[in-house]
């Protein structure tokens, strides 16, 4: 019974997982092409990088349409609708004429994809809570995860054949397909009964609650801070680790995919210690994590250190995320269950929010040099830690105090 369980579990995740999948897919499948698409847009790496932006904050602000809209409608309904805008806007991004046009049209397909994250953790809380919520949490970000690892190398393997453009044609035929993972394999997991009232007062009411939510803030600006670390890693590497270190497209794209498995190294050790060790002594333990290795990828930057040590800094970086993400939605979303969607809404888009405005920053002293980069992702855990001290820790400080002299 144990092991149909599992199996059971294992396959829901990989189905969630393919639709968590297209954020990385939608970010990270053209990186590679950044540079080719600068010469061929006949523009500055800052505005392509800009094309990385706008797809960030469509990805985070969708979220906070689609996630109130599936607490009305349900989950099922905003996620087709959603798939089937993903493929046409992916095919016009194909084709567009001029940078602007495809700065645009970046928005609208994040906008669109954002849909596919928001629900599919919306999901995880409608059947799930406590510590099977962590491991499950866990085991979907594992999975997820692998996105990362193939969707650069698909990127770099498709340009081998054609241009960037085949890129896009190709994430075109990925939202048919989840449109029909959508139709076929996807059950309402809202029941009508929980569904919240479909007026824009009660948006804005269950939005206000969760900002009031001391330890729910906490835990999101922490996750969301640390997650803008990684937007800067993936606006910044491309040029870094191809301008400045030599390494070529492909070897590229297969260092980008190693840093994968660090999130899933780190997400599944979060499986294996749930339930045997306290979820919040985990998460101050990837806290910790995350600024030793970000200090140490500032170090390197500066001094201008061998490519090593920046890789291996990173990887564990990443590790530390893999750490974070799954403890700090479990955390987060623990009372949350009445509005799900709009909580996962404002988690992931703190994550894109935030990821948009530190992918900027890595390019402001130009392709050559990695110093604002090392700066920015440092910066993240100092702004994280100091989220968790003011938001939780006091929070909790607080909390036992009042339980004490009751």
């Amino acid at each position: 019974m144990k092991d149909k369980t599992t199996t059971y579990q294992f396959l829901f995740a990989l189905l969630l997982s393919a639709f968590s999948a297209l954020g990385p897919f939608t970010v990270d499948m053209y990186l590679s092409s950044l540079p080719q698409m600068m010469k061929d847009f006949n523009t500055t790496a800052s505005l392509i990088q800009l094309s990385l932006t706008a797809g960030l904050l469509g990805l985070g602000l969708g979220q906070l349409v689609a996630g109130p809209l599936s607490d009305v409608h349900g989950r099922r309904k905003p996620l087709l609708i959603s798939m089937i805008l993903y493929f046409l806007i992916s095919i016009a991004c194909a084709f567009s004429p001029n940078i602007g046009i495809f700065i645009g049209l970046r928005f609208i397909q994040g906008f669109v994809a954002s849909a596919g994250l928001v629900i599919s953790r919306a999901v995880v809380r409608d059947r799930y809570s406590g510590v099977e919520m962590v491991k499950f949490m866990a085991l979907l970000t594992m999975i997820s995860n692998i996105a990362p690892l193939i969707s650069p190398t698909a990127g770099s393997t498709v340009t081998t054949f054609t241009s960037w453009i085949g890129v896009f044609i190709f994430l075109g035929f990925l939202g048919l397909v989840l449109t029909g993972l959508t139709v076929w394999g996807i059950k309402e997991s809202l029941p009508i009964e929980q569904r919240v009232p479909g007026n824009f007062k009660e948006v804005v009411r269950n939005y206000g609650s969760l900002l009031r939510d001391r330890s729910f803030m906490g835990y999101a600006l922490v996750n969301g801070i640390l997650f803008s670390g990684v937007f800067a890693y993936v606006a910044g590497t491309p040029f870094i680790y191809q301008n400045m270190y030599g390494i070529s497209p492909q070897l590229f794209s297969v260092l980008f995919a190693l840093n994968g498995l660090g999130i899933i190294l780190g997400s599944q050790l979060v499986k294996l210690l749930a339930g045997k060790m306290d979820e919040r002594r985990i998460f101050r333990i990837g806290l910790l994590l995350a600024f030793i290795t970000t200090a140490a990828v500032l170090l390197v930057v500066v001094v201008h250190g061998p490519f090593v040590a920046l890789f291996v800094a990173i990887f564990l970086f990443a590790a530390a995320i893999g750490m974070i993400g799954p403890i700090s939605f479990t955390l987060a979303m623990e009372s949350q269950g009445h509005i799900a969607g709009s909580a996962a809404a404002v988690l992931g888009t703190l994550q894109f929010a935030l990821g948009a405005v530190t992918s900027p920053l890595v390019g402001i002293a130009g392709e050559n040099s990695a110093v604002p980069f090392g700066i920015t992702i440092f910066m993240t855990s100092i702004l994280a830690v100091i989220s968790y001290v003011i938001l939780i820790r006091r929070s909790s400080t607080s909390s036992e105090y009042k339980h004490y002299t009751k």
